[in-house]
């Protein structure tokens, strides 16, 4: 049975719990957008360790953090609720460490250090901070569920995160490049060591202070039973049952391979095939623009048509679109550039929508099963999502290497006619294949349609006012 704590004590849902559920992604890509653009050239190029060695540190680390996301959902949905909730007294507490362990990462002094102990701090610090981070990242997720019992409420957090995710990462993909480069005696640019660890304390300055705005402008207002003990074995042949989760999870690990592929693949194409540096830079863009384009037509759009079935439809025209740019075979940057950028909306509206697809699948499954697990489902549908971005990162190395692409230590090597036609050919026909793909998954097989949602929303609300 669902119950408010406090309920007289807390304000009705509003334009506050969308912003404050905003900032929580503002924070988390403050620091991941460094992270992601600068860890690995730190390692590199400041540390001086090999590629090899920081890429297997990553893909292992990766497989650590997945795990990592399960188990902190699966604690959080077991241990009793806490007077501000159940997921809040996590964003409140960890939001401390999870910064401090992030400014550990860049430590300039490490340069210093000798190379086996450069290896050790480049591991423990690694680790520990995922292992921080999903103390804070999964009940973030997971908060969403138990801030609002309608559905139209929950996509619109999902269309909030989404818009806070692409202000956080764009805001540090177009600044950071800008300040943390010097240049050498030779004009050269090289990244500074110092200018980064002061743009890594920044970040996580800005970080604490969203984690801030997220805890004091939100409110969790369904809270099923506080003191719940879930057994393991049930729950995971209840999870094992349960073919809305199972299906989303197949999806989303389908258009999570695809992005992460994508996003390979179109650095090379437009390095290689297009050579046109400036246009890279726009279809890179392309990631968060699209979905800041949609954000103000995504709830509407939804309310009409449906989630499951918007997402299918635009996945199978993204799909449609990527092989109409196949066999047209541009040689334009630009003519390419606008037809690529009709079809990532079809991928942004996806991304918009998922973390609704959760709140929907959590609340399918308590109408199922009579128990609430929103820690537990959003963790293993992250776990998924890791394990396809370290597989994606792993298959783009494999195919370009298939298709034999040259590298080169100093850039500006020129590739065969027939690495760039292939560049090309996987550039295109990877997503259209995937994304046809989850299409298919979310039209035939997750069976949460518009009507479904509606029934499930309107049957937690009478257990709410029983």
């Amino acid at each position: 049975m669902l119950v408010s704590k406090n309920q007289m004590a807390i304000p009705k849902f509003s334009w506050k719990d969308k912003i404050g559920y905003m900032f929580g992604d503002v924070g988390n890509c403050f620091l991941l957008g460094l992270m992601n653009a600068f860890l690995m050239i730190y390692y590199t190029n400041i540390l001086g360790l090999s590629a090899g060695l920081v890429g297997s540190l990553f893909f292992v680390s990766t497989m650590v953090d997945a795990f990592a996301d399960i188990l902190v959902g699966r604690i959080a949905d077991i241990t009793n609720v806490k007077k501000d909730g159940r997921f809040r007294p996590w964003i409140r507490v960890m939001k401390w460490p999870t910064c401090l362990t992030f400014l550990l990462l860049f430590l300039p002094v490490a340069k210093q250090f000798s190379d086996t102990l450069k290896i050790i701090y480049v591991i423990v610090t690694y680790i520990i901070f995922g292992l921080v981070f999903a103390c804070i990242n999964i009940p973030y997720g997971s908060l969403s569920s138990t801030m609002s019992a309608d559905s139209q409420d929950k996509a619109s957090l999902s269309v909030y995160r989404s818009v806070g995710s692409a202000v956080g990462a764009g805001g540090t993909g177009f600044a950071l490049p800008l300040i943390v480069y010097t240049e050498n005696a030779a004009g050269h640019k090289i990244l500074s060591e110092q200018r980064l660890f002061w743009c890594a304390l920044a970040c996580a300055i800005l970080a604490l202070i969203a984690y801030n705005i997220l805890y004091y402008f939100t409110y969790e207002r369904i809270v099923s039973n506080p003191r719940q003990k879930i057994k393991l074995n049930d729950s995971l042949r209840a999870m094992a049952k349960d073919r809305s989760l199972l299906s989303l999870i197949v999806a989303d690990i389908i258009v999570t391979t695809c992005t992460s592929l994508s996003g390979i693949t179109t650095t090379y194409l437009f390095n290689d095939y297009f050579n046109n540096n400036h246009a890279l830079s726009i279809a890179l863009l392309f990631t968060y623009g699209t979905t800041i384009v949609l954000a103000p037509f995504a709830k509407w759009i939804t309310v009409k048509l449906g989630k499951k079935e918007m997402c299918a439809s635009s996945l199978f025209i993204a799909s449609i679109l990527y092989l109409i740019l196949y066999f047209l075979h541009i040689h334009n940057p630009w003519i390419y550039l606008m037809l690529l950028f009709i079809a990532t909306l079809g991928t942004a509206i996806f991304s918009l929508m998922i973390w609704a697809f959760i709140n929907d699948v959590n609340d399918n499954h308590q109408v199922m099963t009579g128990i609430r697990e929103d820690g537990t489902i959003y963790g293993i549908n992250f776990f998924g999502r890791k394990i396809a971005q370290a597989v994606a990162n792993g298959i783009g190395g494999a195919l370009l290497s298939l298709i034999g692409y040259r590298s080169s230590t100093v850039g500006g090597r020129i590739q065969t006619t027939d690495v760039m036609n292939h560049i090309y050919l996987l550039a295109n026909l990877i997503p259209a294949f995937l994304l046809f793909l989850a299409a298919i998954v979310l039209a035939f097989w997750y069976p949460l349609n518009k009507g479904r949602v509606l029934d499930v929303t309107k049957h937690l609300k009478r257990l709410k006012s029983n």
